[in-house]
């Protein structure tokens, strides 16, 4: 597929690290003796093939990554018809925005909506 390396033997977790339920997800996974290959988007930037390759790994078009509900979002940006380009640019210079944590392992993606999905993978 596209850039993001997967294993069957680690969930690489996509997370925003001043996210309360990303660090319970965390906390969780590591509880549970997971292994875990951390990427904060607060200090890894993704690359627009990333963000696409998310996006269609969780069956979701590039505009659904972005939580239109996030303080971040609603304090500086109105509701918006973009191109995927246009989200794209607005996730990489707005980390926070971006819908977290993305759990992946091997084939397998999931948005984790409780610490507790970790482990469905």
């Amino acid at each position: 597929m596209g850039e993001i390396e997967t294993s069957d033997q680690q969930i690489t977790l996509f997370y925003n690290s001043n996210s309360s339920r990303a660090k319970q997800a965390l906390a969780y996974a590591k509880t549970e003796g997971l292994s875990i290959l951390e990427i904060d988007m607060l200090k890894t930037t993704l690359s627009g093939t990333q963000i696409v390759e998310l996006a269609e790994r969780l069956k979701l078009k590039v505009s659904d990554l972005v939580n239109q509900e996030h303080l971040a979002y609603k304090s500086k940006f109105e509701n918006h018809d973009l191109s995927d380009i246009d989200w794209i640019k607005m996730i990489r210079h707005n980390p926070e925005i971006m819908k977290q944590p993305i759990a992946i392992r091997g084939d397998v993606t999931i948005l984790v909506e409780t610490p507790t999905d970790i482990i469905k993978i």
